[in-house]
C-alpha cells in the first residue's frame, strides 16, 4: 500500500535529514492550518497545499523515504479509527442508506468508470481500479463540515454518512481486490487466493479476537498505568496490521479489524481519546505526502486532461448519487445537498490511487492526471457543499406550499397560548427543560429539525412540532410575540448565533437562555442578544464541587453558599436572587417575578440614567441592563438609557406593573 511514485524531480536535490523534514513541515503545518483554520476550512486540505508548496524544493516521494513510512501508518490509524465506529447497532439503524444507497453507489461508479476507460482505450483492469479510486468521497472533509454545520440528524446529513460509511468499509475488499486485478495469470485465481486469505485471516482474528482482547484489556487496564495502556493500543494496532500484512493483505485491514475488536469493548471510548493525537498527526502527514506526489511540471503539461478528468468525475457522480438518491427520498433539496456533497474524491480513493499505481495498473502520467483530478477535487468540497445549499434553498422557495403548511401547523399548536417558553432543539436537554416546565405548569412549545424525533415525542403527546427555528416565520408562527423566553437548548453555537438573529428581527427584547458547552463563545452570544448563556462545564463542575465538598465534611450550609456564591457570580439575572432553601415559601409568597422591558424612542426613561430613575423605591431590582451588540450587560448607573436597551427586572406582578408604567410614561 505504500507510495511507489517517483517524478521527474532535479536528482540534484538531497533528501533532507529526518529532523530537517520534520521541521520543515511542523513549520509549514503551522501557517497553513492555522490560515485555513481561520478561514473555516478543513485542516487536512492545508496538509494537502503544504506538500504541493513544498514538492519542487523536497525530492520525490518513494516507498523507501521516511516520509512514505509516516504516511502509511497515518492511513492505518485512520483506519483503525473506522474499525472504533463501526457499530452492529449504527449499521442496523442506517443499513438502507449504508448498504442500498451506499452499496448502489460504489458499484454504479466502478461500472461506468470502468465503461468510460474502455472508451478512451485503457483496460478493463485499469477501468475497474480507476472505478474503484473514484467511488470514494471524502470522509473526512464531508463529516466535518456536517458536524459544523450541525446537519449530521439532517435528512441529507443522513444519507450522506450513509454512503460514506459503505465507501469506509468497501476500501478492505479493494485493497485485496486492487492487486488482484494486476496478477498475469488471471483474475479469478488472484481474487480466489486473495479472498481465501482474508477469509482467513478475518476468521482467525475475529475468533481467537474476541475472545482474548476483552480480558487482555481487563489485565492491562487493572495495573492503572496511562503508559502500559497507550503502550498496548499500539502493540495490538500495530501487532494486527502486520499479521495481515505478512499474510499478502494490507496494514489497513488489519488496524480496521483491531478497531472493530476495541469497539467490542468497555475501553471503546478511552482508545478513541489516546489515539487521536497520532491519527490526526500521521494522517496529515499522510495528506502532506500526496501533496508530494503531485508533479507541478506535469499538472502544467496535462492540465486539459485533468480539467477534464475533473469535469467527469464530479459530473459522474453527481448524476449518480441524485438518481439513486430518488430511491429514498423525493425532496429535490435533500437530493442537491447529497449529490453536490458527495461528487468529490476522497482521502480512500487516494490510498488505492497509489496501490493501483505501485502494481502497475497505472502509467506515471496517467496517475499524475488522476491525482490532480481527485485533490483538486478534494480543494472544491467546501464550495460544491456551500453550492448544495444555495441550490437547496432555491429548491425549497419552488415548494413554498409545503413551507407554508409546516408554518400553519406551528401556528396552530400555538395559537392562544400566551406566555409560553419556546424551547428550540427537543434532544434530551429540551426533553429534560420540558419537564422541568410542566411540573410548573409553565406553557412551552418546542421546534425541532429531527421528523424522527418530532413523531414520537408528539406521538407521546409532548407540544413539539417540526420546524427550523432559525427562520423569522417559523418563530413568528410560533407565538415569539407572546412568548416569555426563548431556549436554545443545544450546544451549537453556529446555529444558536442564527436564531438570535431571528429573535433580534421578530423581537428584540425576548430574553434568550444559550446552552453551551464552556465559555468559549460567550461574548458572540451576548453581542448577538443572548440574555444568559449557560455553559454545561460551569454546572458540571458545581455539581462535581458540591458532592466532593460534602464528601469532604464540608457542613450543608457552607456548600449551600458556595454554590450560591459562584451563581451569582456567574449569572446576571440570578443575582441578588438566591436566599437558600429554607427561604422557598417566602418565594412564593412574595411572587417575584423576573420581566424584560424594552426601552423605545418617546418613553419618559429615554435619556436618564438608572439611579436617576430610583427603581428601588417602587419595589423593582434591576438585574441587568443589556445594550444590542454589547458584549457584556451596562453596569453604570449613571450611564443613560438608549432606544433598543433592555432592562432586566425583578419584583412582584404589581410593581412591574407600576414601574412598566412610569418608565413609560414617567
Amino acid at each position: 500500500m505504500g507510495v511507489k511514485y517517483s517524478h521527474s524531480r532535479p536528482p540534484a536535490l538531497a533528501m533532507p535529514s529526518t529532523l530537517e523534514l520534520t521541521l520543515i513541515l511542523l513549520a509549514g503545518g503551522v501557517v497553513a492550518v492555522g490560515l485555513l483554520k481561520a478561514a473555516g476550512l478543513p485542516a487536512l486540505l492545508g496538509y494537502v497545499l503544504i506538500g504541493i508548496g513544498l514538492s519542487p524544493f523536497l525530492p520525490a516521494v518513494d516507498t523507501h523515504s521516511p516520509t512514505a513510512h509516516l504516511a502509511e501508518l497515518g492511513v492505518v490509524f485512520l483506519m483503525f479509527s473506522i474499525g472504533l465506529e463501526f457499530s452492529l447497532t449504527r449499521l442496523k439503524t442506517m443499513r438502507m442508506a449504508v448498504f442500498g444507497l451506499g452499496g448502489l453507489q460504489v458499484a454504479l461508479t466502478m461500472f461506468l468508470v470502468m465503461a468510460l476507460a474502455l472508451g478512451i482505450g485503457l483496460s478493463w483492469e485499469t477501468g475497474l481500479a480507476l472505478g474503484g479510486v473514484l467511488a470514494m468521497s471524502s470522509t473526512a472533509i464531508v463529516s466535518k463540515l456536517l458536524s459544523e454545520r450541525d446537519e449530521l440528524d439532517s435528512e441529507h446529513g443522513r444519507l450522506i454518512l450513509g454512503v460514506l460509511l459503505f465507501q469506509d468499509l468497501a476500501v478492505a475488499p479493494l485493497i485485496i481486490f486492487v492487486p488482484a486485478l494486476a496478477q498475469s495469470d488471471g483474475l479469478g485465481p488472484a481474487l480466489a487466493l486473495a479472498t481465501l486469505k482474508a477469509g482467513l485471516a478475518l476468521i482467525l482474528i475475529l475468533t481467537l479476537g474476541q475472545k482474548l482482547m476483552r480480558p487482555w484489556f481487563h489485565v492491562v487496564a487493572r495495573r492503572k498505568s496511562s503508559e502500559l495502556f497507550m503502550l498496548n493500543v499500539l502493540l495490538v494496532t500495530l501487532g494486527l496490521a502486520y499479521v495481515t500484512d505478512r499474510a499478502g493483505l494490507s496494514m489497513a485491514l488489519g488496524a480496521f479489524l483491531a478497531g472493530v475488536l476495541i469497539a467490542e469493548t468497555e475501553y471503546r471510548y478511552q482508545v478513541e481519546a489516546d489515539i487521536r493525537p497520532f491519527r490526526d498527526v500521521l494522517m496529515g502527514l499522510f495528506f502532506v505526502t500526496v501533496g508530494l506526489m503531485l508533479d507541478l511540471d506535469a499538472v502544467m503539461r496535462f492540465w486539459r486532461e485533468i480539467l477534464a478528468v475533473l469535469a467527469a468525475l464530479l459530473v459522474l457522480k453527481l448524476v449518480v448519487v441524485v438518481l439513486l438518491a430518488t430511491l429514498f427520498t423525493l425532496s429535490p433539496a435533500v437530493l442537491a445537498r447529497v449529490g453536490l456533497g458527495l461528487a468529490q474524491a476522497g482521502e480512500f480513493g487516494l490510498v488505492l490511487l497509489a496501490l493501483a499505481l505501485g502494481h502497475g495498473l497505472l502509467a506515471a502520467d496517467q496517475h499524475q492526471v488522476v491525482l490532480a483530478a481527485m485533490i483538486l477535487s478534494m480543494l472544491l468540497a467546501p464550495l460544491l457543499l456551500l453550492a448544495g445549499d444555495r441550490l437547496a434553498r432555491q429548491l425549497e422557495g419552488g415548494a413554498w406550499m409545503a413551507r407554508a403548511r409546516g408554518v400553519h401547523e406551528i401556528a396552530t399548536r400555538a395559537f392562544g397560548v400566551q406566555g409560553h417558553v419556546i424551547v428550540c432543539g427537543y434532544g434530551r436537554s429540551g426533553q429534560s427543560l420540558a419537564r422541568l416546565l410542566e411540573a410548573e405548569r409553565v406553557p412551552f412549545i418546542a421546534l425541532d429539525h429531527d421528523p424522527r424525533r418530532v413523531r414520537a415525542a408528539a406521538s407521546a403527546g409532548d407540544p413539539v412540532v417540526f420546524g427550523d427555528a432559525t427562520r423569522v416565520e417559523v418563530l413568528t408562527a410560533a407565538g415569539v410575540q407572546r412568548a416569555r423566553a426563548v431556549v436554545i437548548s443545544f450546544a451549537h453555537s453556529a446555529s444558536a448565533l442564527k436564531i438570535l438573529a431571528a429573535v433580534q428581527r421578530v423581537r428584540p427584547d425576548a430574553p434568550v437562555i444559550v446552552r453551551t458547552l464552556d465559555d468559549s463563545d460567550l461574548d458572540r452570544l451576548r453581542e448577538a442578544g443572548a440574555t444568559e448563556v449557560v455553559p454545561e462545564v460551569l454546572e458540571g463542575a458545581l455539581m462535581l464541587g458540591t458532592q466532593t465538598m460534602l464528601m469532604a465534611g464540608v457542613p450543608l450550609a457552607r456548600v449551600l453558599r458556595r454554590v450560591r456564591q459562584t451563581r451569582e457570580a456567574r449569572y446576571g439575572a440570578m443575582r441578588g436572587y438566591f436566599r437558600g432553601l429554607t427561604d422557598e415559601h417566602e418565594d412564593d409568597a412574595r411572587g417575584e417575578r423576573l420581566n424584560s422591558l424594552m426601552i423605545r424612542p418617546g418613553m419618559h426613561a429615554l435619556g436618564r440614567s438608572l439611579a436617576e430613575l430610583e427603581l428601588a423605591r417602587l419595589g423593582v431590582a434591576v438585574v441587568g441592563l443589556r445594550r444590542p451588540g454589547a458584549a457584556q450587560p451596562v453596569s453604570d448607573p449613571d450611564e443613560p438609557l438608549r432606544a433598543g436597551d433592555i432592562l432586566l427586572l425583578r419584583g412582584e406582578p404589581e410593581a412591574l406593573a407600576s414601574v412598566e408604567l412610569a418608565l413609560t410614561q414617567g
